[in-house]
């Protein structure tokens, strides 16, 4: 469990400087008005929103890991999560912006109520701007689905979308509270690492579905292990 939570935090952290350039802007129009500590707890409700969200994918997303354990097919989930990131790379950025109309109006409502949310300056519209702040297409965030995905179990995946988010809070709380003190130049050098991560991210899924029989990294699949310790037995037997 540490080391899912330690992976899910350092996902987070590494990539909360690419959540600059995109959520940044939002971050840095938070009605934070009053004195140092109501901006402080402001901040925090904005981004704790966030956690909340991100959670809940957890929960959500892990019902279809754990489903797919069931049936014997994490492996493939796994497998097929890494493809899934490794396309959203490789594939023209304008495929990736064609959306249904259905999905389309679901954003632009969204867009909606947070417009109006930010004139209502209250600490409960911060919260809840973090909380729909999560909903917004972010490939950071399908990053660390596919990695909850991957776990297989409930409550693995609430704890990793949940060390992700707190992962993302240093720098995003920083950016609300003090406002924009990273340099454009080294926002750009930040983003152009973050196809590196996904790529590695995916790579790391990919192998763990294959069932290399590596510890921690690519363990055996448990109809693997059972055979594995069928055959031992055997060999062990007078």
């Amino acid at each position: 469990m540490i080391a899912l939570i330690l992976a899910a935090f350092s996902i987070g952290a590494l990539g909360s400087f690419h959540c600059i350039g995109m959520c940044g802007p939002l971050a840095l129009s938070l009605p934070l008005s009053g004195n140092p500590g109501s901006k402080f707890i402001g901040a925090f409700l904005y981004n704790a929103g966030r956690v909340v969200t991100y959670a809940v994918f957890g929960l959500l997303f892990g019902l279809i890991g754990q489903s797919a354990a069931l049936f014997g097919w994490q492996q493939w989930v796994s497998i097929l999560a890494g493809l899934v990131i490794l396309l959203f790379i490789l594939l023209p950025k304008n495929i990736g912006k064609k959306s249904s109309s259905i999905v389309n109006r679901f954003f632009e409502y969204l867009r909606a109520v947070l417009g109006q949310l930010f004139f209502k300056k209250t600490k409960s519209s911060l919260f809840v701007i973090g909380l729909l702040n999560g909903l917004l297409p972010c490939g950071l965030v399908y990053m660390a689905v596919a990695g909850a995905i991957a776990t297989g179990d409930v409550l693995h995946s609430v704890v990793f979308m949940a060390s992700f988010g707190l992962g993302t809070l240093p720098v995003m709380w920083s950016v609300a509270y003090f406002g924009n003190f990273i340099s454009l130049s080294i926002r750009q050098k930040i983003r152009k690492m973050y196809p590196y991560m996904m790529t590695i991210m995916a790579c790391l899924l990919i192998i763990r579905g294959l069932g290399l029989g590596i510890p921690y990294l690519s363990p055996l699949s448990p109809s693997l292990q059972g055979k594995q310790m069928v055959v031992q037995g055997c060999v062990h037997l007078p």
